[in-house]
């Protein structure tokens, strides 16, 4: 069944102009609101390396990408259960999470952040900041304590 716009398009002779669906994002927030949301989740949840990378006119799948490393599977999981209750409690209806049961790489979308989760090795392997044109943070030392 046509919408009124439709009909009303058609029986003036002007194309119908249909909305661009956006069942993902929430109209009180901006983009750039769910990047601080999720920087700031990542940063309490001991996330490391977080790197936040603009995508406007790189790319239309998202505004941002969030990558990040956690130290264990467990950690990662973690984190990607506290990204998709504080991104649904903020409007976002339909958090995706691909990778959790494998917990080497969990990938987030909240559909303007993207958030990718890698363990370390993991990160090094897929250097997805190499992709998109930003340096990969050198690892920290690590330290045996003993």
């Amino acid at each position: 069944m046509p919408r009124h716009e439709e009909i009303e398009a058609i029986t003036q002779k002007k194309p119908a102009v249909r909305k661009r669906a956006t069942a993902k994002r929430s109209a009180e927030r901006l983009p750039s609101d769910l990047l601080k949301l999720v920087e700031k989740s990542l940063d309490a949840d001991k996330a490391e390396d977080i790197i936040s990378i603009d995508l406007a006119g790189k790319s239309s799948i998202a505004d941002y990408m969030v990558i990040a490393t956690g130290r264990s599977n467990r950690q990662l999981a973690s984190m990607a259960q506290h990204l998709d209750e504080k991104l649904t409690k903020s409007g976002i209806k339909k958090v995706s999470i691909e990778g959790l049961t494998q917990g080497e790489w969990v990938l987030l979308d909240g559909g303007d952040v993207i958030v990718h989760l890698f363990k370390p090795e993991i990160r090094r392997f897929y250097n997805l900041e190499k992709m998109w044109g930003v340096e990969m943070p050198e690892p920290e030392p690590m330290i045996a304590v003993g």
